[in-house]
């Protein structure tokens, strides 16, 4: 039985796992301008589109607003990241590197905003309707806090200490 299991996770065909999708509730600011959307069939993330055309300045940060509010489903977060095509067109960063939008986060005026940070010496503008970030629906668990004197685990040797 266990072989069994393991053989259709390594080896199960790619549209068993493509076709398992979430329903979503998500409303859009401005209906005039698409849904977010996955670019493949085969991606792991949707596209987010900018509601407002913003230019950043150089060194400087703003907050895009992506046009959507997403109740993301129980046992999940919604993870943000820029698109990897990004820096490389635009020079911008994901100002703290990565977003996290929790569960509770769907209310009326909680529209998913794209932090970025602009490190090149030059404005940069995001037009209207741009894909420069994309959500990742990822599964959660909460930690129930078990307090001990020590994890009964040997020290590693500190931050970096692999290699």
């Amino acid at each position: 039985m266990a072989d069994s299991i393991l053989w259709h996770i390594a080896y199960a065909p790619y549209e068993t796992y493509t076709s398992r999708a979430m329903r979503v509730p998500i409303t859009r600011v401005d209906p005039t301008l698409p849904l977010p959307s996955y670019a493949t069939e085969g991606s792991a993330g949707f596209d987010l589109i900018i509601r407002t055309t913003t230019t950043v300045e150089a060194g400087g940060m703003a907050r895009l607003p992506a046009n959507v509010i997403v109740a993301t489903p129980p046992g999940h977060m919604l993870l943000i990241a820029v698109r990897s095509s990004t820096p490389r067109r635009t020079g911008l960063r994901l100002a703290n590197g990565v977003g996290i939008v929790d569960q509770d986060y769907a209310g009326p005026d909680d529209e998913l905003h794209i932090e970025v940070w602009n490190p090149t010496s030059d404005p940069v503008v995001v037009q209207r309707g741009d894909r420069i970030a994309q959500g990742v629906f990822v599964r959660i668990a909460q930690a129930d806090w078990e307090e001990q004197d020590a994890t009964g685990q040997p020290t590693r040797g500190g931050f970096g200490s692999t290699g």
